[in-house]
């Protein structure tokens, strides 16, 4: 007997909505649970009901306000250093170069993150920068275990994951739309902020919220380059499940964390609707 197109869909669809609801579903349901339960004497979690584990997230006041202050900077830094360098891969540079430019931007991700962090260790150490800053007059400068530090290992790691979302969104551009303006007569930073950036926009919007998810969830940065002064919700959790052994804590620092990137989420994706129907109105032109 022959299947239904609905049923086809339902067949197709049934293995990976299995496969999301073990590996996504599951053990957030899990966590969640746990963040109703309480400490065991020994560590761990100890069956129970109860709101005492939210009433004391204020104690983790520090390792949020890290968070929510460092990802958007963050975020923002590589954006800013990221977009021209997009722009330049995708318009300006000749296609024989191209190829070569796009691995080296890629080729830090050939190394683990932490051989990278441990190499800011030396380069912001007093070894490093700060050695030469003394050198040439400028004195007393601490560079490692300092936000600024993290700041920089941030921006360095995750700055090839904001590069690649632009630089496909540029390398679609319609170079016809920007002809047309010039022969308008339309100054060429108006055909970047009404033509190229709005079309861009999709990139941006990816790779702003790709950085910001993974740095929301960072910890080894901070642990390294922070040097335990710069406590971001992904350390806080580090220490909860691993040394407190505080599970019911850690699991409620764990919900608030998914809830804070439940509402970026939603507002991520109102943006990318908006900017979406901009596009759309821009290429109608």
């Amino acid at each position: 007997m022959a299947l239904t197109q609905n049923q086809t869909r339902w067949v197709l669809l049934t293995p990976a909505g299995l496969w999301y609801a073990a590996l996504l579903l599951l053990p957030l349901a899990v966590v969640l649970i746990f963040s109703f339960g309480e400490r065991n004497a020994v560590g761990g979690y100890a069956p129970g009901f109860t709101f005492e584990q939210y009433a004391n997230l204020p104690a983790r006041f520090a390792a949020f306000r890290n968070t929510l202050t460092m990802a958007p900077l963050g975020t923002v830094a590589s954006l800013l250093i990221a977009y021209p360098l997009a722009y330049f891969l995708a318009v300006r540079v000749s296609p024989r170069w191209k190829t070569m430019l796009l691995v080296l931007v890629i080729v830090p991700f050939w190394t683990s993150i932490l051989i990278r962090s441990y190499a800011w260790i030396f380069l912001l150490g007093g070894r490093g920068i700060p050695a030469m800053l003394d050198w040439i007059g400028i004195e007393g400068i601490r560079l490692i275990n300092t936000p600024f530090a993290v700041l920089v290992g941030i921006v360095y790691g995750y700055l090839p994951l904001m590069v690649f979302p632009i630089y496909v969104a540029l390398e679609k551009l319609d170079k016809r739309l920007l002809e047309a303006s010039a022969d308008l007569g339309t100054p060429p930073w108006r055909s970047f902020l009404q033509i190229t950036l709005p079309l861009s926009m999709p990139g941006v919007l990816t790779g702003t919220m790709l950085v910001f998810i993974l740095l929301m969830g960072e910890f080894l940065i901070p642990a390294i380059l922070g040097g335990g002064k710069v406590f971001f919700v992904g350390n806080a959790l580090v220490d909860l499940f691993l040394q407190s052994r505080n599970w019911a804590f850690g699991s409620a620092v764990a919900v608030a964390l998914v809830v804070i990137m439940l509402v970026v989420v939603a507002l991520y994706t109102r943006l990318a609707r908006r900017f979406s129907a901009s596009r759309d109105d821009i290429g109608l032109m």
